[in-house]
């Protein structure tokens, strides 16, 4: 006889990135595999251009520290807040 996995359920779309990480920090996503189903993921090979941004030491402190917070770099960031920026002018 086969005995059921009992497992948490799975955090709703609506839960905030700090429970949803808190989450998967104290379960394994190999126990939920029968609950997920692929993806199709598109990756850019290459943004078209960058362009250099200068900020004074201060500036670029608290800017990484930000990032670090969020677990990303401070460029990812900064391209992060420029799409959401444009996309509401």
């Amino acid at each position: 006889m086969t005995k059921k996995l009992q497992r948490d359920p799975l955090p709703g779309k609506t839960v905030s990135r700090e429970k949803l990480a808190e989450f998967w920090d104290t379960h394994s996503f190999v126990d939920y595999m029968d609950t997920m189903k692929p993806v199709r993921v598109r990756v850019a090979k290459n943004l078209s251009e960058g362009i250099t941004i200068r900020f004074d030491p201060k500036t670029l402190n608290v800017l990484r520290k930000k990032a670090q917070e969020k677990g990303i770099g401070p460029t990812t960031l900064v391209r992060t807040w420029v799409y959401e920026r444009l996309a509401t002018m």
